[in-house]
Protein backbone atom coordinates (compact mmCIF):
# COMPACT_ATOMS: atom_id res chain seq x y z
CA UNK A 1 0.00 0.00 0.00
CA UNK A 2 1.25 3.90 -0.69
CA UNK A 3 2.31 5.88 2.44
CA UNK A 4 0.45 9.29 1.24
CA UNK A 5 3.71 11.08 2.70
CA UNK A 6 5.98 9.81 0.39
CA UNK A 7 3.91 11.69 -2.29
CA UNK A 8 2.33 14.82 -1.22
CA UNK A 9 3.20 16.88 1.73
CA UNK A 10 1.52 20.10 3.66
CA UNK A 11 3.15 22.96 5.06
CA UNK A 12 1.68 26.03 6.12
CA UNK A 13 4.85 27.71 4.61
CA UNK A 14 4.57 26.51 1.08
CA UNK A 15 1.42 27.86 -0.84
CA UNK A 16 -0.14 28.53 2.34
CA UNK A 17 -0.66 25.15 3.36
CA UNK A 18 -2.07 23.57 -0.09
CA UNK A 19 -1.71 20.27 -0.83
CA UNK A 20 1.24 19.58 -2.85
CA UNK A 21 3.60 17.24 -4.76
CA UNK A 22 6.12 16.16 -2.13
CA UNK A 23 9.92 18.49 -2.86
CA UNK A 24 7.73 20.92 -5.48
CA UNK A 25 5.20 23.97 -4.95
CA UNK A 26 2.76 21.94 -6.93
CA UNK A 27 -0.39 21.86 -5.99
CA UNK A 28 -2.26 18.41 -6.36
CA UNK A 29 -5.25 20.01 -7.29
CA UNK A 30 -3.62 20.92 -10.40
CA UNK A 31 -3.01 17.55 -11.54
CA UNK A 32 -6.74 16.99 -11.39
CA UNK A 33 -7.82 19.89 -13.54
CA UNK A 34 -5.72 19.34 -15.77
CA UNK A 35 -7.32 15.98 -16.18
CA UNK A 36 -10.52 17.08 -15.87
CA UNK A 37 -9.79 19.52 -18.76
CA UNK A 38 -8.61 16.46 -21.07
CA UNK A 39 -5.11 17.73 -20.83
CA UNK A 40 -2.71 14.12 -20.93
CA UNK A 41 -1.12 13.12 -18.16
CA UNK A 42 2.28 13.58 -19.96
CA UNK A 43 1.35 17.22 -21.06
CA UNK A 44 0.70 17.57 -17.09
CA UNK A 45 4.16 16.45 -16.57
CA UNK A 46 5.52 18.72 -19.59
CA UNK A 47 4.17 21.57 -17.41
CA UNK A 48 4.74 20.71 -14.24
CA UNK A 49 8.44 19.14 -14.76
CA UNK A 50 9.31 19.02 -10.98
CA UNK A 51 6.41 16.63 -10.84
CA UNK A 52 7.56 13.15 -11.31
CA UNK A 53 5.42 9.89 -13.62
CA UNK A 54 5.88 7.87 -10.24
CA UNK A 55 4.77 10.98 -7.94
CA UNK A 56 1.46 12.08 -10.39
CA UNK A 57 0.38 8.05 -10.87
CA UNK A 58 0.74 7.50 -7.09
CA UNK A 59 -1.40 10.61 -6.04
CA UNK A 60 -3.91 9.07 -8.81
CA UNK A 61 -3.92 5.47 -7.23
CA UNK A 62 -4.63 6.98 -3.61
CA UNK A 63 -7.35 9.04 -4.30
CA UNK A 64 -9.07 5.62 -5.95
CA UNK A 65 -8.21 3.95 -2.97
CA UNK A 66 -9.93 6.79 -1.21
CA UNK A 67 -12.84 7.03 -3.25
CA UNK A 68 -13.66 3.32 -3.56
CA UNK A 69 -12.98 2.97 0.43
CA UNK A 70 -15.35 0.78 2.78
CA UNK A 71 -15.13 4.09 4.66
CA UNK A 72 -16.06 6.54 1.98
CA UNK A 73 -19.52 6.91 3.54
CA UNK A 74 -18.22 7.82 6.51
CA UNK A 75 -16.00 10.31 5.05
CA UNK A 76 -18.99 11.84 3.18
CA UNK A 77 -21.13 11.91 5.87
CA UNK A 78 -18.56 14.36 8.07
CA UNK A 79 -17.92 16.21 5.44
CA UNK A 80 -21.64 17.41 5.25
Amino acid sequence: MLNIKDYISVDKEVLSGQVVFKGTRVPVQSLFWHLEKGISLADFLDDFDTVSKDQAIAVLEIAGTVVSSKDIEKMYATAA
